[in-house]
């Protein structure tokens, strides 16, 4: 019996750093039936998987409730389009909750601000120290404990739980300055008598909470367009599409759409669903599936996918594929799940923010100990400011964001140039790619042979491409496919072929009018006792080309040349691969000579021919073993295997499921110069999630000495711890703009 499986996403509040994310994964992550749970910090979004119905949405947002965070919505798999849709109005709601904290701390900070400088504002000499004070914290109140309560509620329930985050270390230092005001206040005399300092430093701890809530508050702000690619293509699908029922035009919602349904559609209109052109023709721009600017011509049989825009003319098409199984629909599940996976780098990161936060405490309070008992007049004075400092500016946020923000907004960026990232470790496989391999059909060439060349023996051109075309047009095979086409576009007229008959592998036969036509390989005419001896000696054979030969009878009449066409991009982009540092092999199962004529073409050193399908796996695998990092290129089902034998396999959307299925990364055009694009843009994402690394820890590294005072010595620099929240809030900023630079790749 197949285990179930379940899947729900769940739409989390209140998270604050990499230690909140461990908090909750782990809360969902014991629950008695789940087998695994995600939690994306950026996007702020629980992936859970569940092998019982037991599991339910309600137990798994208590569990989330429990752990001190709050979840907006739990959505099961099948419902993912309603919590995409829907929690962005929830999304906006927190927004302007986090603004309306911020505004009320900012300006709680102005006023305290002016109350705590008589030096520059003279007039608040006038009103009694202890009677100010006692307005001071008034005023103080607010901004600490409402605006900044979020930070208290989560720093008590991580406490509850043994552990400690950056909510911790917030509310110690901005509790500490307000509780020490607060007691200097109300108790004025107590510090003098035992020789302390008197001041307040309501200023502090409101000031603190302002800069991290408008840290935050950017924050948020940013992290909703790192997500925004998901979010524009849901609006790509119309909510409404004509379809013809019993003879009339009816509008339906865009999910009641069925396969066979007939749909029409008029210039600037949106393509509803997956289906294939009946009747009429048009422009479409598919630049939302391709990242291809120049519209594409469709005309009947054409295939048109949901998303795109009809440009002009009008036209009927057949519905295919509906609802999840639109190209539409994948695409916003590839970027869904390569979003919710870690990439190994932020494993990394979770582990140490599991211990960096105990550690800042214990290094703030050696701080404060040794200012102290050794640190210049007012020794307590010194010991708290820089005791704050240290806890305020270790706020490890940023360590948190600094990889999921780049990868959203590098798969953002991605799925733009119709680059669908689906493993999320292809990012750090990619800086090691040193080979790339084609598969040569369909992927560097066109995948459909053509007619190149044709030699007439006795007849003309045209009553040769007639003859062939009549007894081709009863055959499936593609090189008489593609001999049939060749007719129809010269607008020949085909004539009727009987008895016919064939032998696979090896050529056809039927009888017209009184002929009997023969088409195939050299052998089978020879077989057949046709001298072919005038078209070995009256012209050569073109390298990469492939012949059929023609007799009527006995008699040859002529051979045609086809080839598979050389898409007009790939060279540029084997020499692109080339410029990188990057070896390319081309894969094939043709011949020798077909496959080297390919090659040269497009300038491929190493080829290697004759392959069978069942042998390209293991291919791969020994040209891995030469030490080389791999990523393979396919389309064909028969490419699956080494797709997946590879270090990152990269397959074409315009080839099979099974292809797609087994790769990393998903181009969603048939282009090879996606291919050296994708690479560039995994290593430019790996890039800035480094660059985010060293904003998130190494900075923190720097700054924490320098908070504790070990300038102060040498220089006489202390950073207060105003200056302390000002500096973390900009540290997570800087992450989440420094991954939004993706945005600008081209």
């Amino acid at each position: 019996m197949k285990e179930k499986s379940l899947k729900y996403i769940l739409s989390i509040t209140g998270m604050h750093c990499a230690s909140c994310v461990r908090r909750v994964e782990n809360a969902l992550a014991t629950l008695p039936g789940v087998t695994t749970a995600c939690v994306n910090f950026a996007s702020e979004k629980a992936y859970v998987t569940s092998d019982t119905d037991n599991v339910t949405p309600e137990i798994l947002k208590k569990a989330v409730e429990d752990a001190g965070y709050g979840v907006l919505k739990v959505s099961a798999e099948e419902e993912e389009d309603e919590i995409k849709l829907n929690v962005p109005a929830l999304r906006k709601k927190e927004l302007r909750i986090a603004r309306l904290r911020f505004i009320v701390a900012i300006t709680s900070a102005a006023v305290i601000f002016i109350g705590s400088m008589p030096e520059i504002f003279p007039f608040t000499k006038l009103i009694p120290q202890s009677l100010l004070n006692y307005f001071l914290m008034i005023v103080a109140i607010p901004a600490v404990f409402w605006a900044g309560g979020i930070f208290y509620k989560s720093a008590w329930i991580a406490l509850m739980h043994k552990t400690a985050d950056m909510n911790t270390l917030v509310a110690l230092g901005t509790l500490s300055a307000f509780t020490y005001s607060a007691f200097v206040t109300l108790f004025p005399g107590f510090l003098t008598d035992i020789n302390l300092e008197s001041h307040v430093y309501f200023d502090t701890a409101s000031t603190i909470t302002a800069f991290i809530l408008l840290g935050k508050m950017l924050e948020e702000r940013a992290k909703g367009q790192t997500a925004s690619a998901v979010a524009s293509l849901l609006k790509l699908q119309p909510d409404r599409a004509s379809v013809l029922r019993e003879g009339g035009e009816v509008a339906i919602p865009v999910n009641e759409v069925k396969p066979g349904d007939f749909l029409i559609i008029r210039p600037g209109e949106r393509i509803p669903v997956d289906g294939v052109i009946i009747s009429g023709s048009s422009s479409v721009d598919e630049s939302m599936l391709t990242g291809e600017p120049i519209p594409v011509d469709k005309t009947q049989g054409d295939y048109v996918t949901g998303g795109t825009v009809n440009i002009a003319g009008a036209f009927t098409f057949a519905a295919q594929k509906t609802g999840k199984d639109t190209m539409l629909a994948k695409i916003i599940k590839i970027i869904e799940e390569a979003q919710s996976r870690k990439a190994p780098i932020q494993k990394t990161a979770d582990t140490i923010a599991l211990y960096f936060v105990p550690i800042v405490i214990i290094i703030a309070i050696i701080t404060f100990i040794v200012w102290f008992i050794s640190g210049p007049e007012p020794t307590f004075t010194y010991a708290l400011m820089n005791f704050i400092s240290v806890l305020i500016i270790a706020c490890p946020c940023a360590l948190g964001l600094a990889t999921p923000t780049a990868v959203m907004a590098g798969t953002g960026k991605g799925a733009e140039m119709g680059i669908l990232i689906r493993n999320v470790d292809a990012f750090e496989i990619s800086r090691k790619i040193n080979t790339v391999i084609f598969d040569k059909t369909g992927t560097l060439t066109l995948g459909k042979p053509h007619v190149t060349e044709m030699k007439a023996y006795g007849i003309n051109k045209n009553e040769l491409l007639k003859i062939t075309a009549a007894v081709e047009s009863l055959s499936e095979h593609p090189l008489g496919q593609a001999v049939v086409r060749k007719a129809l576009e010269a607008e020949i007229t085909v004539p009727h072929a009987v008895d016919f008959k064939a032998e696979p592998g090896r050529g056809v036969s039927a009888r017209i009018e009184d002929n009997i036509i023969l088409a195939g390989k050299k052998d089978y005419l020879i077989d057949a006792g046709v001298d072919i001896s005038n078209a070995e000696t009256s012209s050569g054979t073109t390298p990469g080309s492939t012949y059929i030969y023609v007799a009527s009878s006995t008699k040859l009449i002529g051979k045609i040349g086809l080839s598979d066409l050389i898409k007009p991009s790939s060279a540029e982009a084997v020499q692109r691969l080339l410029r990188m540092g990057i070896e390319v092999i081309m894969l094939t199962g043709d011949e020798e000579s077909t496959a080297l004529a390919v090659a040269e073409k497009i300038g491929i050193r190493r080829v290697v021919a004759g392959v069978l399908p069942d042998r390209k796996a293991e291919i791969v695998k020994k040209i891995k073993e030469e030490g080389k990092t791999v990523a393979m290129v396919g389309d064909g089902i028969n490419d699956a295997p080494a797709l997946a034998a590879a270090d990152i396999g990269i397959a074409m959307a315009t080839g099979s499921d099974i292809a797609i299925n087994a790769s990393d990364i998903t181009l969603t055009s048939s282009d090879p110069l996606k291919v050296p694009q994708a690479i560039e843009l995994s290593r430019k994402t790996l890039s800035v999630i480094y660059q985010n690394f060293f904003w998130a820890f190494v900075y923190n590294l720097l700054a924490i000495p320098i908070a504790a005072g070990a300038l102060y010595p040498f220089y006489k620099i202390l950073l207060t711890p105003i200056w302390a929240s000002a500096a973390m809030a900009f540290s997570s900023v800087s992450v989440v703009l420094n991954s939004l630079r993706l945005r600008q790749v081209k």
